[in-house]
């Protein structure tokens, strides 16, 4: 089993409030409040940049310092995840960001840290809509603060249909996919696999489902499902459909092997913008990603954080806005990222 880690930060005297509106007021009580992260696995290649964003945030720019946050690696199993923040509430943390493993645990979890009195941000992984309804009906000091799962699918299935075939590159008059999801239980999964296929429909485009399976969002079981569904279907394929970057960069390393050609014979697509993926679109690799904009995400967590310490009242879900990454604005973008 993987060792839990302690990621350590240096604290800065400087605030900023260049990107999310936190006042200054207050600072004092920043550098000695004590904040409990727990990301779900430091292994996932997003959340490594959302974490280190988060952080670096926090103590550059609002003040925190390094001593006072606690970052946990929850090692993709919620009850290591549940331990740490029972461990979080024994040390009296003054508030939480939580990614959790698993959203079906939200309910649990906010009890334990509301019965503390401990304020939550949870981030990226989405509770259950009965769950972000309950915390509004009972007044809890919970929010959410992400991205909206259906507008990414809904731009993957825009970036194909705005291609030059309109998705469908063997010109069989039917755009067949593979869609290679992420966990079954996730919302993020279901709504992109969803969405990205109904945003094709609605432009009028037939569509043939050849396979879809679980990848996990890990890149090695991206590319064995592409493996597999290249050797069955062969030129059928039209589109791979990633639910993440990870799994999509899995993928192309399978339609390399198979010696096909990402926009003259196959399309690929994910979801994220991570800095390879970017790059590889740059260099027309993949057809396209979408960015989850863990700049805007983390710091809007953030500020919701000081907002709780400073007895306000954040937004019970906040939504950050997709952002389609295709040729035409990927080199902008690996400047920001990069």
């Amino acid at each position: 089993m993987k060792k839990r880690m302690l990621a350590v930060f240096v604290c800065a005297a400087v605030i900023s409030s260049a990107e999310v509106s936190v006042e200054a007021a207050g600072t004092e009580n920043r550098e000695n409040a004590r904040i409990g992260i727990s990301i779900y696995d430091f292994e996932d290649d997003y959340m490594t940049l959302y974490r280190t964003e988060l952080v670096r945030y926090l103590t550059e720019e609002l003040g925190f310092c390094e001593e006072n946050i606690l970052v946990e690696d929850a090692e993709n199993n919620q009850e290591v995840q549940t331990e740490q923040i029972s461990d979080f509430i024994d040390h009296q943390m003054d508030a939480m960001i939580l990614n959790l493993v698993h959203p079906s645990s939200a309910p649990q979890i906010t009890d334990m840290c509301s019965e503390s009195g401990i304020p939550i941000v949870y981030i990226n992984r989405q509770p259950y809509e009965a769950e972000t309804v309950r915390w509004e009906e009972e007044e809890l000091r919970v929010s959410y603060v992400g991205a909206d799962a259906r507008q990414s699918g809904t731009y993957q299935g825009e970036e194909i249909a705005d291609t030059e075939t309109k998705g469908d590159i063997n010109g069989d008059g039917t755009v067949s996919y593979v869609m290679i999801q992420g966990e079954p239980e996730n919302m993020d999964t279901q709504y992109r696999s969803a969405y990205s296929v109904k945003a094709l429909e609605d432009a009028g485009i037939k569509t043939k489902e050849l396979l879809a399976e679980s990848g996990n969002w890990n890149r090695e079981q991206g590319a064995d499902i592409a493996r597999k569904a290249l050797e069955e279907f062969g030129d059928e394929i039209d589109v791979i459909f990633c639910n993440n970057d990870a799994m999509a960069l899995g993928a192309l390393t399978a339609v390399r092997e198979a010696g096909r050609e990402t926009g003259k014979d196959i399309y690929l697509t994910g979801v994220d913008a991570l800095p390879e993926a970017v790059q590889d679109i740059e260099d027309g690799e993949l057809t396209a990603t979408v960015f989850n904009d863990y700049f805007s995400q983390s710091h809007t967590a953030a500020a919701a954080v000081v907002q709780y310490l400073q007895g306000g009242e954040p937004e019970t879900v906040k939504m950050i806005d997709y952002i389609k990454v295709t040729k035409d604005n990927a080199e902008s973008l690996l400047k920001r990222i990069s």
